[in-house]
């Protein structure tokens, strides 16, 4: 092909989706490449729900970056006029001095965030679908919920293409360099050129980043399961999302369905360790059974035979921090991944930082926390 682009997106799950966005905003040439048809259900941006929260346990530096997110999926909203985010309230659960509750409450006093602590009494008064242990507290935050992570790529693909961006689905890259000054990516069906990349595309990214870097992937198995009893206290209204402290070494979390879909209840830990495109997505009783066995202990309203089962990928670095900055071979080409199961709540800023990166070299939201180099430093 003759025509050169400004940018190269390769991967539009919710991060590529959003930089593509962002990408056309300011007026440039851009092309998006995916392997499949986004939004799809092959790779990590699917699932019907995904949580928001601002009281960020994994660290107060995340705090900035959520509060900018926030604004950028009301904005997000405002102009495609679909609901994407949906403010139900969240509580983050466990043994006081664990690291949910205590990086919860950190990070919310650092930033003046509004929370509430509610003891396990005060949680079976208000949130009556939980059964907390004696000895476990809640940290309520109300501004907390679910973002939808089909409607959200499908909103920002929708406006990017309305201002001009091209894209290549069902096209899988096979290799990208450096050539003449610019960038050349190769896929099954063409050749592109561009002066600058972006590459983010999940589970993929080992393979398309180009520089050894630790990223594992690790297949999920989420599950939802329909009300036994009381299937009011589990719609949105009663149900806030979750992350709870379960044992020092497994976390579970979850969120209340909003078009039939269930409770969704699952492990944040744990998992087959593989490729994107060698792991089984056939999921056995056996695997499942350790989430029914929870379930009926902290859920005991909820049927833990009527379940529906998906898989979805995590690629998580060796700190669960992630992988975002300039490509450190290349000025031309910024790299986003190792979101490590707690990124898409971010997707609307990550866009704007990845077009901040290509487009100026450097961006105004601090994200020293994310540099690709860092394990490469000893």
């Amino acid at each position: 092909m003759n025509k050169t682009y400004d940018v190269i997106v390769i991967g539009l799950g919710g991060m590529g989706s959003a930089a593509a966005y962002h990408l056309m905003k300011k007026g440039l040439r851009v092309l998006g490449i995916d392997r499949f048809q986004p939004p799809h259900q092959f790779g990590s941006s699917h699932g019907h729900t995904r949580i928001f929260r601002e009281a960020y346990l994994e660290g107060a530096s995340y705090v900035p970056l959520a509060q900018r997110a926030h604004a950028l999926w009301r904005r997000l909203e405002e102009e495609s006029e679909k609901d994407l985010l949906a403010e139900i309230g969240g509580v983050m659960i466990g043994p006081e001095n664990c690291e949910i509750v205590q990086g919860t409450i950190t990070s919310a006093k650092q930033y003046n965030l509004p929370y509430e602590m509610l003891s396990a009494k005060e949680m079976a008064k208000r949130f009556p679908a939980f059964y907390l242990a004696e000895d476990e507290v809640a940290v309520y935050e109300k501004t907390a919920g679910v973002l939808f992570p089909e409607a959200c790529i499908e909103a920002c693909l929708k406006i990017a293409i309305s201002e001009g961006l091209e894209i290549k689905t069902d096209e899988r890259v096979l290799k990208w360099g450096q050539e003449g000054g610019g960038i050349t990516v190769y896929t099954e069906k063409g050749i592109y050129k561009a002066e600058k990349l972006v590459i983010s595309a999940g589970a993929w990214n080992p393979d398309l980043f180009g520089f050894t870097i630790p990223l594992e992937v690790q297949r999920k198995v989420p599950t939802w399961f329909q009300a036994m009893n009381k299937p009011e206290i589990f719609n949105p209204d009663h149900f806030p999302i979750f992350c709870w402290h379960y044992t020092n070494d497994l976390n579970i979390y979850g969120m209340p369905g909003f078009h039939g879909e269930g409770t969704k209840v699952a492990f944040h830990q744990g998992g087959l360790i593989g490729t994107a495109d060698e792991l089984d997505r056939e999921v056995s009783s056996e695997e499942i059974a350790p989430i029914q066995r929870l379930v009926a202990e902290r859920f005991p309203d909820l049927n833990i035979n009527d379940v529906t089962i998906d898989t979805c990928f995590y690629t998580n670095t060796p700190d669960g921090h992630f992988v975002l900055g300039k490509h450190p071979n290349y000025d031309n080409v910024a790299i986003a991944g190792g979101f490590s199961g707690h990124g898409f709540k971010f997707c609307s800023v990550i866009g704007e930082i990845l077009s901040d990166l290509v487009i100026k070299g450097k961006t105004n939201h601090d994200i020293t926390l994310f540099d690709p180099v860092r394990f490469q430093k000893s």
